[in-house]
Order: C-alpha cells, then structure tokens, then sequence
C-alpha cells in the first residue's frame, strides 16, 4: 500500500497527514465495497491510485480552487473524481450524483468513513439538482454535445476563481470529432504533461464555458 500512497505524494509533495491518511484508506475501503457491490472494474481496483485517484486529481493540475467554491459531480459513480478531489480540497463543497443508486451508497458510505464534511452525494440525475455551481466535473460520461444540456443552468453567473465558472471533462482518446460537433471553445490540458505513467499518454482534462 505504500507504494500505492507514494503514487500520490510524488506528484503532491505538501499533502497534510490527514490527506495522507485519506487517501491511504481509499485503497481497503474501495476493495471491501467492491467485492460486495462492482463499481469499479475488477482489473482496475488493483490500479486504483492511478487509474482512478491520480486520474481525477489531474483537475488539480489545472486549477486550485478557491475555498467555498462549490462543485458539481456528474454521474460520479464509485466516488470519481469527487472524492479524491474533496480530500485535496478541503474548504470546496462538493455534491456528487449518480442515476445509479447502489453507487451512491459506496459513495455515502467511502464519504463517512473517511469522515468528509464537504461532500453530499445523491441518487438524482443532475436535472433533477437544485442550485447553483461554481464548476461541473465529469469523468467520460457522455459525449460533451449530449452531457451539456444535462447542466444548463447549473452553473453560477459570477465566478471568483482563476477560471471562469465552467465544466472540467476527464476524457481520452481521440476527441477532435467529439469536439468538432460540440461546437463549443474546449481548452486541452494533457494528463501526461503533470503525470508520467503510461496510462495518462492519451488521458486530457477538457474545461469549456456553458452559457445559459
């Protein structure tokens, strides 16, 4: 496991013990739920910190949120990237959905365990959310065109942070087309300019604005 851990102090040298400790119990929290409810790949549970914990902290790399930010987490499924996102930003408000319930209750049950007061996770589509947000962060949900309409209105006219308000992909692959036909402004971040392991060769962030 520690080796696993340093996967993620490597990249953030100035986590508190208290992060450190965090994200350390991801690692049997996630493996218990697993093996009773699948919400992460058989495969892949063995490469958590990367695949899954270091992935979503690619965001991290791109933008410090500012405290009270308030973020959006759209179909979140096992907790990704919301969770290690929470842990890392300890004064952001977090809320994770996810259509799918029994995903939410890992969600729910990872959150209280790990004793995070900034996250409240809900079985809701994000239609059916109520208010307003700084961010949307998604990982590979849909394609940008079709997950749009799912946040429009979701987000809060005025921005504070060094971004204007907006929504963070996590996508990989090729994705001119995907971008092409979302006829929208897409700013690319490559995962492999901060992380080094072969997984994020072809892995970006993607931020773009959504209008009203």
């Amino acid at each position: 496991m520690e080796s696993s851990i340093k996967t993620i102090t490597n990249y953030f040298p100035d986590l508190t013990e208290t992060q450190i400790e965090q994200f350390i119990q991801l690692e049997p929290l996630y493996k218990d739920w697993n093996a009773q409810i699948n919400v992460i790949s058989r495969k892949d549970i063995e490469e958590l910190y990367v695949k899954h914990i270091l992935h979503s902290l690619a965001i991290a790399k791109v933008i410090v949120f500012k405290p009270k930010t308030r973020i959006l987490d759209v179909g979140t499924g096992g907790g990704f990237p919301g969770v290690p996102l929470a842990i890392f930003f300890p004064e952001v408000q977090f809320v994770l959905v996810d259509s799918i319930g029994k995903k939410i209750k890992v969600v729910n049950e990872v959150v209280s365990r790990l004793g995070l007061e900034n996250v409240k996770a809900y079985h809701k589509r994000a239609e059916e959310l109520d208010g307003q947000f700084d961010f949307v962060v998604s990982r590979a949900v849909a394609r940008i065109k079709k997950f749009i309409p799912f946040v429009k209105g979701k987000l809060h006219p005025e921005s504070f942070n060094d971004l204007k308000n907006g929504v963070f992909f996590l996508k990989g692959g090729d994705l001119a087309e995907e971008i092409e036909e979302s006829n929208k402004q897409v700013h690319l971040y490559p995962i492999s300019d901060y992380f080094t392991e072969e997984f994020f060769e072809t892995k970006m962030v993607l931020y773009t604005r959504v209008k009203k």
